[in-house]
């Protein structure tokens, strides 16, 4: 079997809650996202899916995804795409860094890979455990009172697990927290997560304004030795994101004992195939993981529901359901979420069948 074609097709994913914000007054309405093609020579098909979050977050961008696809796609005509391992250090070989690019065409391997096998792809990353699995909600930085609005609602829809974008004045964000852990029930969790958002002053001044509050506290401030610091100064469970993009970052942390948890987004490690190494190697030494990504719609979902279901319940700390937060559906067979909890297809490869009538025609494609 044969890569004999590579396309990618863009699409807009508008917000139904209209936007979408986070520290320093970031902001997103409308997601560019990326679906990638990977055809075979026996005809056989798989799609991935990249979407970061603008081009302000993380050293990735939308239009980087196809031109980055573009110049990789040459170098990949003629592999074998079940062959992960090798693929991925062809990747390497022909594009250094940029892991973002190279996701989606992981994905869209790993969906031919179960195709061919006649099994989803959580089976082939692990098995499946159980029969679904927990999903966070995000609630978008807003006032106190709105924020705390915004999770009773989805409390009543089912989700016990609810990270709140704060990151913000210090003081404000300590009401956010205060006002919303008022809300918590037995079993419920409490994520306020400042994307990098605080000065080390002010994060040391919001822990310690929430000393009383069960609540974990999630990268506080931009580099990982910032966050080390506050750390160490506070007895809350700390989860790491933006600073853990790789191997290299997961076993320094576990080192210097920096986390409890750790933020797998599939780009950001490169696809599937790196995003399970970090996945395994945190279940070994005992850190729980919750599983997600940039953004995306039903592909990116699809790709969260495998990993997360082929991961232990017990180190399993949530995942989330991206296409439920977009108006606009790219793909049949999805999963959806059910009361705040989802389970991944049982179809082969990653289940979906993108909507050509959504998509259109492929802006970037190499043969």
């Amino acid at each position: 079997m044969k890569i004999k074609r590579i396309a990618c097709h863009q699409v807009d994913l508008p917000l139904h809650e209209g936007s979408y914000k986070w520290s320093g007054g970031k902001s997103v309405s409308v997601f560019d996202s990326t679906i990638v093609q990977v055809e075979t020579d026996t005809g056989i098909v798989g799609h991935g899916e990249v979407c970061p979050l603008g081009p302000f977050y993380l050293p990735a961008y939308a239009k980087g995804v196809r031109a980055g696809v573009k110049e990789l796609a040459p170098h990949l005509i003629g592999s074998d795409p079940t062959q992960l391992t090798c693929l991925n250090q062809r990747m390497d070989a022909a594009l250094k860094g940029h892991p973002y690019v190279k996701s989606g065409i992981d994905i869209a391997c790993w969906d031919i890979l179960g195709q061919v096998a006649g099994q989803p792809v959580c089976t082939l990353l692990g098995g499946r455990y159980g029969d679904d699995f927990v999903l966070y909600r995000a609630i978008s930085q807003e006032d106190p009172d709105a924020m705390a609005a915004k999770v009773a609602g989805y409390r009543e829809e089912g989700y016990r697990r609810f990270q709140l974008k704060v990151g913000g004045n210090a003081d404000t964000d300590i009401e956010r927290i205060h006002a919303v852990s008022k809300l918590m029930q037995p079993g419920d969790k409490l994520i306020a997560d400042a994307n990098t958002g605080w000065l080390m002053h002010e994060a040391a001044r919001v822990v310690r304004g929430v000393a009383d509050v069960d609540v974990y506290i999630e990268q506080p401030c931009l580099s990982y030795d910032e966050c080390l610091s506050i750390r160490r100064r506070t007895n809350h469970p700390f989860v790491l994101d933006e600073v853990v993009d790789g191997i290299e970052m997961l076993a320094r942390g576990y080192a210097d004992k920096a986390m409890d948890v750790v933020n797998i987004k599939i780009s950001k490690f490169g696809g599937l195939t790196r995003a399970k190494l970090a996945r395994d190697l945190c279940v070994s030494l005992g850190i729980a993981v919750t599983i997600e990504d940039s953004w995306g719609g039903d592909i990116t979902t699809a790709a969260i529901a495998h990993l997360a279901h082929s991961t232990p319940p017990a180190f399993l700390f949530t995942a989330t359901d991206f296409n439920s937060y977009v108006t606009i559906s790219t793909a049949e067979g999805a999963p959806q979420r059910d009361h705040g909890r989802m389970a991944a297809s049982t179809a082969s490869g990653i289940g979906v069948s993108p909507r050509w009538d959504v998509l259109g025609e492929p802006i970037v494609e190499v043969v």
